[in-house]
């Protein structure tokens, strides 16, 4: 007698139970992935604690404070800074009302110093920033203006932010001074890592 051989397409129809284990184990595989990013969300809603993957700082975790010594200041930019940086990717999503990420700036210049931008870049009462030069193209070579040449006096409830640690950080050498207004938090370094510049 011939038996007919099996259908190699035929699909293997799980029962009530199976497909219900294996549920339950895609969850729970689900749940262990995710934790990381709600326990940094718990984490930075608790205790302060930023994560920073941009190159304009050294990455790693920052920490808010009320220190003296936290020049840092996470700000929501505003304007035309907001959309180019939003829709260039400089800021990833976020909780700025445009929906994008604040960006974390060193503060460097405040109400009563003086700002002199030139093409050497941005010198706050006499004293040049390092990597402050503005320029007319980011690191994908699509146009930028630069804050225009000239000194200024820091007019009162607004702040200069300029990152000396990477000379193509979007920040007030492309949009000038930002209001206090605009600043969510001050921080500072909690856990750096060696991070490389890039090529200047």
């Amino acid at each position: 007698m011939v038996h007919p051989l099996s259908n190699p397409l035929k699909f293997k129809i799980l029962g009530s139970y199976e497909l219900h284990h294996r549920l339950r184990r895609a969850v729970l595989w689900a749940c262990l992935l995710g934790s990381p990013f709600f326990l940094g969300l718990i984490a930075g809603w608790v205790f302060g604690i930023r994560v920073n993957l941009t190159p304009s700082l050294p990455l790693g975790f920052y920490i808010t404070s009320h220190s003296s010594n936290a020049n840092l200041v996470e700000f929501c930019p505003q304007g035309k800074a907001a959309y180019i940086s939003l829709i260039r990717q400089y800021r990833t999503a976020g909780a700025c009302p445009d929906g994008g990420a604040p960006l974390l700036k060193p503060g460097v210049a405040f109400p009563g110093d003086d700002v002199e931008v030139s093409a050497n870049g941005i010198r706050v009462n006499g004293q040049l920033l390092p990597n402050s030069a503005g320029r007319f193209r980011d690191h994908l070579q699509r146009p930028l203006d630069p804050w225009p040449n000239g000194t200024y006096k820091v007019e009162p409830g607004t702040v200069w932010v300029v990152s000396s640690f990477n000379s193509y950080s979007f920040d007030s050498r492309y949009y000038g001074a930002i209001p206090n207004s605009a600043i969510r938090h001050h921080l500072r370094p909690l856990w750096t890592f060696a991070t490389e510049v890039p090529q200047q």
